[in-house]
């Protein structure tokens, strides 16, 4: 599976943005799909995550609220719709993908569930 990564640039605080990841190479509804960040100096860490039929979402508690995880099946592609964006939100963002399994669903938080990972797609938000 590759996944691809845009969308990301640069936006002024309380803006807004979406950033895509599109998958090739595999069956996309099998996949359970997260975005991580990396933002300088910092560990990667989750942001959000979306079961492979859509239904089940999850967010870290620092993004619930202003950030909407979708997929789009039919198009092999994950969104992330960031709302009221904060200097904090400054990182590289990464989506990834793991294998339909209990494995996943046990913890989509942790970055062990996923098999695939994309390039990154900077996001900076100024203050």
């Amino acid at each position: 599976v590759q996944l691809q990564a845009s969308g990301g640039g640069l936006v002024e605080a309380g803006g807004s943005l979406r950033v895509s990841c599109a998958a090739s190479g595999g069956t996309f509804n099998s996949y359970g799909m997260g975005w991580f960040r990396q933002a300088p100096g910092k560990e990667r860490e989750f942001a959000a995550a979306i079961e492979w039929s859509g239904i089940r979402v999850y967010y870290a508690g620092s993004v619930k609220g202003r950030f909407t995880i979708s997929r789009d099946n039919a198009k092999n592609t994950v969104y992330l719709q960031m709302n009221s964006l904060k200097p904090e939100d400054t990182a590289v963002y990464y989506c990834a993908a793991g294998p339909a399994s209990y494995r996943w669903l046990l913890d989509p938080r942790r970055e062990v569930s996923y098999d695939y990972w994309g390039q990154g797609t900077q996001v900076t938000v100024s203050s």
